[in-house]
């Protein structure tokens, strides 16, 4: 369990119990598990969703304001920290050291700004279109879910840490590539369950399998699209940090995460 409670504790502001020990190897279980945390905060802003939706049909810009805070609040704005920190790094395009340097630094500079307006404008967009398809508490529990699949590989063994201590060391290269894989194949069996339970019923008279092809098809291959674009997305956004910083850190996990989010959103909105 110390790996579930140290994976609430890091991902979210939820009162959890303290892990009775933190290592390396309750580090990786806490990666690997990332995405039932991804589950359980998604669900809550997919309720939210669903609620005001179900209250204000009319109003699905509202609708996805209020998901995507609910978000933002559970996760303590952790996340978007880190994606604030990193952007200003790369942006600050110098060396590795002062790269490092300005991501421990606590205030927030243009290029952070910047990227946290565009994430959150391109989450509250898709997810609106989401809504309006009638696809918008699945689409941000998906999301949702799918952004913390990033965890496990952006912490696989083959990406080392940046730094020697703080978050990123004790969870960097703990994860084994065929533990992520699972975790992946897990997580994607899952929405493509959670999207083929809630698509239309069969209208009466009409064939089934017709539905499948024409109602199914395109929905299961927008969710699987969006969950294999958050893996992509993990390992270009690992791939950069590698080659700027020489590892991940605790920024890049959560910089990864909101990356992550938006890319799965606007494929589902774009696809369903």
């Amino acid at each position: 369990m110390d790996g579930l409670w140290l994976a609430v504790g890091t991902l979210s502001v939820l009162p959890t119990p303290m892990p009775s020990r933190v290592d390396r190897v309750v580090g990786g279980r806490a990666m690997t598990l990332a995405p039932l945390v991804g589950v359980f905060l998604g669900g809550i802003s997919a309720g939210v969703v669903a609620l005001v939706h179900l209250m204000r049909p009319n109003a699905p810009l509202l609708a996805a304001v209020l998901g995507v805070l609910v978000l933002v609040v559970l996760s303590g704005a952790l996340h978007l920290d880190g994606l604030a920190d990193f952007s200003d790094a790369l942006g600050s395009r110098r060396d590795r050291e002062t790269m490092l340097r300005i991501m421990k630094q606590s205030d927030i500079g243009p290029f952070g700004v910047v990227a946290i307006t565009i994430v959150l404008l391109l989450d509250v967009a898709a997810l609106t279109a989401c809504i309006q398809s009638g696809f918008g508490w699945q689409a941000i529990l998906i999301a949702t879910t799918a952004s913390r699949l990033t965890l496990p590989w952006t912490c696989r063994t083959t990406v080392p840490s940046a730094r020697p201590d703080g978050l990123g060391a004790t969870v960097a290269a703990t994860v084994l590539p065929i533990t992520a894989t699972l975790t992946t194949i897990g997580v994607l069996a899952a929405a493509l369950v959670l999207t083929w339970l809630t698509t239309p019923t069969t209208p009466p008279g009409e064939d089934p399998f017709d539905q499948v092809a024409s109602i199914d098809g395109p929905l299961l291959a927008g969710t699987t699209a969006a969950v294999l674009l958050a893996v992509a997305v993990s390992l270009l956004a690992t791939r950069r940090a590698r080659t700027a910083l020489g590892g991940t850190t605790g920024d890049v996990l959560g910089a990864t995460i909101e990356l992550a989010l938006p890319t799965t959103l606007l494929t589902l909105a774009l696809t369903t």
